[in-house]
Order: C-alpha cells, then sequence, then structure tokens
C-alpha cells in the first residue's frame, strides 16, 4: 500500500488529540468539513475506522489510539526538526494565533502589537478577541494573554504588563447626592454598572482587597453590559458608580470629572501575562513577539 500524505496523518493527530473537528481545523487552518472529507479519505484508504463520531464528539477507535501511539513520537521529532531549522534564519517568519480579551486588545496590543510587525515582515499575528477564558490547546492557539491570576498553572507564563489596580469611581455630584462608600459592602445600595460575563453569562463581582484580606461584592445598577467602554461612558455621564481600570480613568480624575472611593481596599495586582503550553522549542514568531512585548 502507498504512503499516506504526511498532512492527512499529522491532522489525525491533530484530531484526535483534541477530540474536536471544530478545533483541529482551526489549528490546521482548515475549514471543518474539509478537515472531516480528509478524514474519511484517510479511514477508506487504511480501511479501517480510525475514528468515532457522534453528533456531540469525536474520539480515536481502537485502531485510532494503535496508530496515535506510533505517530505521536515521529511528528514531534518532526516539528522539532522544522522549528529547530526555522531558528537558523535571520528573521523569524510564520503565523502566531493569539487570544486574548477586549481590554488588552484595545491597550496594551494596540499600542505595541503595530510597532512589532513593522520590525517583523514576515510574521502575521492572528488576534481573538474573547472575554472568556479559552482553553487555548484546544482552541488550536499559540498563545494567549490574560491577567496573572486567571492563567492556569500548567502554563508557561512571562509577564508582559506592570502591575494592574481598578478603582471605584463616579462624579463627584453622584457622591454629594448619594454619599460615598466607606466599605466595599455599602456598594450594595449604590447605582452601580455592571459586567456580565458572556461565555459564563455570570455577573462579574467586583474584587477588592485590603491588609490581606479578599473580599468580593456583587453589585446592581441600572446597567449591566459587557463593554469596558459602554460601562465607563454611563459613569462619565452620571449614570452611576463604575469600577475601571485605572489608567483608563486616570485623566478624568486629574480634570476632576470623576472622583476615586475605597482607595485602601483598591490594591495593585499582577497585570498582563502571556502564556503558552509548555514545549521544548517555542516557535521563532512567538519567540520574537514574547521578547518584544516583554522588553
Amino acid at each position: 500500500m502507498a504512503r499516506q500524505p504526511l498532512n492527512d496523518l499529522a491532522a489525525f493527530a491533530a484530531v484526535a488529540r483534541v477530540r474536536s473537528f471544530t478545533a483541529a481545523a482551526a489549528e490546521l487552518g482548515v475549514s471543518p468539513s474539509a478537515l472531516s472529507h480528509a478524514m474519511r479519505g484517510l479511514e477508506e484508504r487504511l480501511g479501517v475506522l480510525l475514528l468515532a463520531r457522534s453528533t456531540r464528539s469525536v474520539a480515536p477507535t481502537e485502531a485510532g489510539e494503535a496508530l496515535l501511539e506510533r505517530l505521536g513520537p515521529a511528528l514531534v521529532q518532526i516539528d522539532q526538526g522544522l522549528t529547530a531549522l526555522s531558528a537558523r534564519r535571520s528573521e523569524p517568519a510564520g503565523v502566531v494565533r493569539l487570544t486574548t480579551f477586549h481590554w488588552i486588545a484595545s491597550t496594551l496590543l494596540a499600542q505595541r502589537l503595530p510597532a512589532f510587525l513593522a520590525r517583523h515582515p514576515d510574521i502575521r499575528v492572528e488576534v481573538n478577541v474573547d472575554d472568556g477564558l479559552t482553553d487555548i490547546v484546544a482552541s488550536g492557539f499559540d498563545a494567549g494573554i490574560r491577567l496573572g491570576e486567571t492563567v492556569e498553572k500548567d502554563m508557561i507564563a512571562v509577564r508582559i504588563g506592570p502591575p494592574l489596580r481598578t478603582v471605584v469611581v463616579a462624579r463627584p455630584e453622584y457622591w454629594q447626592a448619594h454619599g460615598r462608600p466607606g466599605h466595599p459592602r455599602d456598594l450594595q445600595r449604590h447605582r452601580c454598572i455592571g459586567y456580565r460575563n458572556v461565555s459564563s453569562g455570570t455577573l462579574m463581582p467586583w474584587e477588592f482587597e485590603k491588609d490581606g484580606t479578599a473580599l468580593r461584592q456583587q453589585v446592581t445598577g441600572p446597567l449591566v453590559c459587557n463593554s469596558s467602554d459602554l460601562a465607563l461612558a454611563a459613569v462619565r455621564a452620571g449614570l452611576g458608580v463604575g469600577w475601571a481600570m485605572e489608567q483608563d480613568v486616570v485623566e478624568d480624575i486629574e480634570a476632576g470629572l470623576l472622583e476615586p472611593v475605597l482607595d485602601d481596599w483598591s490594591q495593585p495586582y499582577p497585570g498582563a501575562f502571556l502564556y503558552h503550553p509548555s514545549r521544548r522549542q517555542v516557535p521563532p514568531p512567538l519567540r520574537a513577539l514574547i521578547d518584544f512585548l516583554k522588553g
């Protein structure tokens, strides 16, 4: 029997590893339907069923597991060889698939990514903005950028930004009319602008810390959204109280348009981290991006 094309075998390994045609297709840069068709063709040529499919999942059969056991180490060696070869290039080239959330995309990446791409014309960066916690391995991403406390412990994490701080703010006239809270619990009687995480469907609590004591406070008010820009616009319009990144409102505070409260409960916390799966050799395009962002 003729040897099967290496790309079909690599595609099978990807599907078997992540157990999803959609996730494997994203990782390979093809459509799920094209990937499914390729797998059926591979099974027909081999004369054996490699993948057990249902409406909700896909998993390797016993024959598929046996093939994957032999195939996996060989593919790792090929990947490492190609990575080492790419590292010999004077300039890194290739694609970096990145996932992050809206605030990082509109601040850190918006400020720094254009300069990185100008410096590395042979690198293409694909950015997926998702406020939910994405499984970068299952979804086919090379790396993600999140706040430090949300990064999974089995990932390699590199700090790429300074510590951050969130503050509670409102217009001075709002505080004059409704009183200033002396404790986060006092926010329960205020008109707070809430944020709902679309992925989980939950209303995000406001987080505080003082003298080593952490507190998570649920709030209510006239507006709930999943846009920090809209929430901040509502606060600036005097609609109520907001919980915002300090750097987003520092000019408003300095101009006297917004006034912060609960300053002693608003402690700095670890900022943004780029994280990626543990692997012996980091692909040169990703290494270049890491070095640039942490510099």
